[in-house]
């Protein structure tokens, strides 16, 4: 078994324009002071990381790192969440995903997709070049104003969506298995990799490609009602990255899984700061453990009603006390019988 690494923190939601979330020298100076040994980083914003350039020079993929760990911090990986929503995207959100994309780029949906793909490459590259071994995006979707049959999805529309989904990751995921690294789905409501069924669409479409992975959320699968623990027995084999964040599900007479179009602060099921929701984590990573989870356990913070900079002071403390140093050996060693292969057929009267 292997004692899961963390904590570390995603700093998406924590970047900002004012000391210390406007660079990486300070964010991580930051971090550290909580008590994180790692940080997840996004890649749209320069201040933190020039995909490209860290793509094309190991110099500066060099700089990047040690400003990290000049803060005594790891990189633990690299995130491409948006442009990979970019990747494939319906007509439906043309407009309102425009926003993920540089200016230069909007109104073209044509040109925005080669653009995020082309992002993705460089993130492959950029992985390599920091010495990182799994990458974290999100699927994009086509298929997703259709998830709910009605009106009648003619037949063909969802296996055509998921051919067309599997034609367009399948170069990268070639161009991450070229790089060593493991391009990991966060599976998520809004994309067409939203459930376990759904992944395994997606496998199906890109032959199972061995670098198609997951990022493991169960906050996302409580709000859909499935079961997070059971997710961990049938695909632990592709779980290579582990995001701990929170969240309750309460529905009531009014309203349930849909929120009826309300805010966060209102809806049934919403994200919560570690400890304040519902997840089993005691559970969740003694399986994660159990199963040998080679990644980070790493803090995503959302939550409609804690102040984020108390959610990450206390979900540094909230990861450090769930993570399990395991064992070197059984409990019951003390009273271990020598192997004696004469002695055990002895035992079973042969």
């Amino acid at each position: 078994m292997k004692t899961i690494q963390g904590p570390a923190i995603f700093l998406a939601q924590f970047i900002g324009d004012q000391a210390p979330f406007n660079s990486l020298a300070d964010i991580c100076a930051w971090a550290g002071g909580l008590g994180f040994k790692g940080v997840q980083l996004p890649t749209l914003d320069p201040r933190f990381i020039d995909l490209q350039k860290a793509a094309e020079s190991q110099t500066y993929a060099d700089e990047v790192r040690g400003t990290v760990e000049a803060a005594g911090l790891v990189i633990t990986e690299l995130s491409t969440h948006l442009q990979g929503q970019l990747v494939a995207v319906h007509p439906a959100y043309d407009q309102l995903f425009d926003g993920f994309a540089p200016a230069a780029y909007r109104h073209n949906p044509a040109a925005r997709q080669q653009w995020a793909v082309q992002q993705l490459r460089y993130a492959a590259q950029a992985s390599r070049n920091l010495g990182l071994r799994a990458h974290a995006t999100f699927s994009g979707a086509l298929a997703w104003p259709m998830v709910y049959p009605w009106p009648q999805r003619p037949a063909g529309l969802v296996e055509e969506a998921f051919a067309e989904l599997g034609r367009r990751w399948r170069p990268i995921l070639d161009e991450f298995d070229r790089c060593g690294v493991d391009l990991c789905y966060e599976v998520h409501a809004g994309e067409d990799l939203h459930d376990g069924v759904s992944y395994e669409r997606f496998l199906d479409q890109v032959q199972q490609h061995p670098r198609a992975c997951l990022l493991y959320d169960p906050s996302h699968f409580v709000l859909q009602c499935l079961d997070y623990l059971e997710y961990i027995d049938f695909y632990h084999e592709r779980i290579r990255m582990f995001h701990v964040k929170d969240a309750e599900f309460r529905p009531n007479g009014r309203q349930g899984v849909y929120g009826g179009y309300q805010s966060w602060l209102d809806r049934a099921g919403r994200f919560r700061s570690l400890g304040d929701g519902q997840v089993d984590f005691k559970a969740i990573f003694s399986k994660l453990t159990a199963y040998d989870f080679p990644g980070w356990a790493v803090l995503e913070w959302e939550c409609a009603l804690k102040h984020p900079e108390d959610g990450a002071r206390e979900g540094a403390r909230f990861i450090q006390d769930h993570i399990i140093r395991v064992t070197d050996h059984a409990f019951d060693d003390f009273v271990a019988t020598p192997a004696d292969s004469a002695f055990n057929r002895t035992l079973l009267g042969l």
